[in-house]
């Protein structure tokens, strides 16, 4: 599935993700925890293909990966986990959705600037 917004860039919805990928902290994505939007990606899953699956509905994969918790709305338990762990996150917003996955200790990967 390709946007309007994707063929006004030139780029395609994967790529455009990727542009759009940050690292956030828990207590930035509190907000949008509030308000049931943040979806926890498992690391058995690529961060960016679980943002195309939701924006292209894709219902039998993203099925998939929830019925062997994959990918998840983030729970309670997973609020009072961060909370108490502070860990950052790679974040891609699909809208209305702030998909997150946590990026493990020790991550050597450059960390780029964390968004606000």
């Amino acid at each position: 599935m390709t946007s309007d917004k994707d063929i006004e860039d030139g780029v395609d919805l994967e790529t455009h993700l990727n542009l759009e990928t940050a690292v956030i902290s828990w207590s930035e994505l509190v907000k949008h925890f509030a308000r049931g939007a943040v979806i926890r990606v498992g690391n058995d899953v690529d961060l960016i293909a679980a943002a195309i699956v939701l924006a292209e509905d894709d219902a039998a994969t993203l099925k998939e990966w929830m019925d062997r918790g994959s990918v998840d709305r983030a729970s309670d338990d997973d609020a009072r986990d961060w909370t108490a762990r502070e860990p950052d996150f790679w974040c891609v917003v699909t809208a209305p959705w702030v998909l997150v996955q946590e990026r493990p200790e020790g991550a050597t990967e450059p960390k780029p600037p964390t968004i606000h």
